[in-house]
């Protein structure tokens, strides 16, 4: 064993507080990253700020840096040592929230230790926030990534063959999607009161009828508000040409349509979503309140229709001519715009 094998052990292999009395004051640097992996339509109601828990990265950014400030009273064997800074960083990819903080100081040890415990305490933090709708979620990839200072100055770590330069996983290869069936639609009514039974749904039937005699086979399903990620995301996999999807699209508490739409869509057609809101304008001001969002997933066209019959019959009245162009175009045939 080499003197800096374990330097937190004497020569009897007791663990001691390394002295740093003779060592250079520097200007020192450390930058850790981490993980919180989590399902793709929590992702979209964290960056919405639109979880019942309000701040998400706002609280876990200030945990973070608490917690760097603090990491000498959780590491029995670190110093305390005068930080200059604490920043805490937020990314996202489409089922994990990337975490980075960086902790500087000038003195005579390292502060890989807080930035570290930054990053985990903002990652303990974050899993907090989101247990109410993913208590699955993961955290994972917690390492050091970069420091500066000392007596053996830069050292940055060599990604691994399935890390991206910033520690990101890569994957090796990208997952087959299912060409969607021509002529398949999907209606889903996000109404907690209509899965219930509690309240008549009447704006399903409606869309459903107007899809068929489009020339659609269409499946029709009623869900709560809740469950509307999970819905879409399971109508997702059968690759319907069209989804659209009634209800949920308001500023209520329990309304997450447009989120659970974000969060599978490859492209947005903004156009469209504010095509509907412009004809439902027409007949109240109310349709100005619609979060409702339009795009494209897996070639699959999904449009969130208002949940009111009127709002239905506005937001089907502008599909009639824009629907077939839509869906020619994203399966590769038809004129393009």
């Amino acid at each position: 064993m080499n003197e800096r094998s374990l330097t937190h052990l004497d020569s009897d292999g007791r663990a001691r507080m390394v002295d740093v009395g003779d060592k250079a004051v520097t200007k020192r640097t450390a930058t850790a990253t981490g993980r919180l992996v989590t399902r793709p339509d929590v992702i979209a109601l964290v960056r919405a700020d639109d979880l019942p828990k309000a701040d998400v990265l706002a609280t876990a950014r200030i945990a973070g840096i608490s917690g760097a400030k603090k990491t000498s009273e959780l590491i029995p064997l670190c110093h305390q040592i005068p930080l200059s800074s604490v920043k805490v960083d937020f990314d996202f990819t489409s089922d994990s929230i990337l975490i980075s903080a960086t902790a500087k100081t000038t003195g005579q040890t390292g502060v890989e230790m807080e930035a570290l415990t930054a990053v985990t305490i903002a990652a303990l933090t974050l899993h907090d926030m989101i247990k109410a709708v993913d208590a699955g979620a993961t955290m994972t990839d917690i390492q050091l990534r970069d420091k500066t200072g000392g007596k053996h100055g830069h050292w940055t770590r060599t990604p691994a063959p399935s890390e991206s330069a910033e520690g990101r996983p890569v994957p090796t290869k990208r997952p087959r999607r299912s060409k969607p069936r021509a002529n398949t639609a999907a209606v889903i009514v996000a109404s907690t009161a209509g899965a219930a039974g509690t309240r008549e749904d009447t704006t399903g039937p409606v869309i459903a009828e107007w899809l068929t005699a489009a020339g659609y086979t269409a499946e029709l399903t009623v869900v709560s508000d809740a469950e509307i990620a999970r819905e879409m995301a399971r109508v997702l996999k059968t690759a319907p040409a069209v989804i659209l999807t009634t209800g949920g699209t308001g500023v209520s508490p329990t309304d997450r349509t447009p989120e659970a739409t974000l969060a599978v869509l490859d492209r947005e057609l903004p156009g469209v979503a504010e095509a509907i809101r412009s004809h439902g304008l027409a007949a109240t001001p109310m349709a100005a309140l619609s979060r409702a969002v339009a795009g494209t997933a897996r070639d699959t066209v999904i449009i969130n229709l208002p949940g009111s019959p009127g709002g239905v019959k506005d937001g089907l009245a502008v599909l009639d001519d824009l629907l077939p162009h839509l869906v020619a175009q994203v399966s590769g045939g038809g004129p393009h715009a």
